[in-house]
């Protein structure tokens, strides 16, 4: 596993007012990935995406590893819990939604 970050994710209730804050904020840009009011986030450094109608309102983190399904048992072996990891998304990879010991969400990302 190498842990380092390589995504983030951005839920918020209402996504135009997010792509209004952020991209004022940041000079953020947001293009469509054709689903819905999901966009790709374009940033100097980094890769992330953001999505609408989440009522939890929250950022993840998704760090990479070399193997997603060994990552989501090594996650539950230690006490945490994971989904099962996605199937594979083109130019993407495979990723899995995760919480550690102390149910503080994070992702797992196995890049494609």
């Amino acid at each position: 596993m190498h842990g380092e970050p390589t995504f983030f994710e951005i839920g918020v209730p209402d996504a135009a007012r997010a792509h209004t804050f952020f991209g004022q904020l940041f000079g953020w840009r947001f293009p469509s990935t054709g689903e819905d009011d999901q966009v790709s986030i374009e940033t100097p450094s980094g890769r992330g995406g953001l999505h609408g109608r989440d009522s939890a309102a929250a950022i993840t983190m998704f760090f990479a590893v070399d193997d997603v399904e060994a990552a989501v048992r090594r996650v539950r072996e230690l006490g945490g819990t994971a989904e099962d990891a996605r199937p594979e998304e083109p130019g993407f990879g495979r990723f899995a939604l995760c919480a550690d010991d102390q149910g503080v969400a994070f992702g797992l990302h196995q890049v494609g």
